[in-house]
């Protein structure tokens, strides 16, 4: 589903990703972890080309991200995206932010983006608010309608940006139990967050990345927690500073 290879970026002479790549296949759910600064908001980004890159090459569903020919807005339309500060239009109610994009952008009718939109927004447990504008609602209820605008679209891969980082610890629950059931369903997930107990429960394969953008682990929940002595230097005093809490 996602392929990375040799990925690499500066911003001006600084490297932000250096020489990135790994292998996503359908139905996975990858969780990108590591200390502030080490790019993983930069590599997820690179994903559908929010983040132009110098070097390498990025496909998902076979289409090439790098291909200046690469139709973006059409390729964005399939890749939802959750990002940390919800981006949700704050003049707009929940059911138009659930159905501007389907309308511009997939050329659906009203009436079906609003069915579609409505449907997600059940899926996330916010029908009761589809008339509020964001500004009438918790940060956790925000992000679950970024989740379900992101799911009107009908993706096939989702990505996190730190989707909880920015919420208060009561409603990250809540988001993260959005995130879990479409694990279980089997959508294709790449999620960058600090939430080690969430990758530890519906992770299938683990990212692990240094400052630098250099792409220090990747390997399974199980390897990646199981078995820390066979993990790098770097990666050990990351996982012991962070499982001693």
């Amino acid at each position: 589903m996602i392929d990375v290879i040799n990925v690499s970026k500066w911003y001006g002479n600084i490297q932000v990703l250096t020489d990135c790549s790994t292998h996503i296949e359908k139905g996975e759910v990858v969780v990108v972890c590591g200390p502030s600064g080490s790019g993983k908001s930069t590599l997820i980004k690179t994903i559908n080309a929010l983040e132009p890159f110098q070097k390498g090459e990025v496909f998902v569903d076979g289409v090439a991200v790098h291909d200046p020919k690469t139709d973006l807005p059409k390729l964005r339309s399939r890749v939802g995206m959750v990002f940390q500060h919800f981006e949700l239009f704050p003049h707009l109610s929940v059911t138009e932010n659930l159905t501007i994009a389907q309308i511009k952008v997939l050329g659906r009718n009203a009436t079906d983006a609003k069915e579609r939109g409505l449907k997600m927004l059940d899926r996330v447990g916010l029908t009761a608010h589809k008339d509020k504008y964001p500004g009438q609602l918790s940060g956790g209820q925000q992000q679950r309608v970024a989740i379900a605008r992101a799911l009107s679209m009908d993706p096939i891969v989702m990505l996190f940006d730190e989707p909880t980082s920015a919420l208060d610890p009561e409603m990250v629950g809540e988001v993260l139990e959005v995130m879990t059931s479409l694990a279980h369903e089997g959508m294709t997930m790449m999620c960058v967050t600090h939430e080690m107990g969430f990758a530890k429960q519906v992770s299938t394969r683990v990212i692990f990345m240094d400052v630098g953008g250099k792409l220090l682990e990747d390997c399974s929940k199980e390897d990646f927690f199981g078995h820390p002595e066979a993990r790098q230097p770097r990666t050990r005093e990351f996982l012991d500073k962070i499982l001693a809490h």
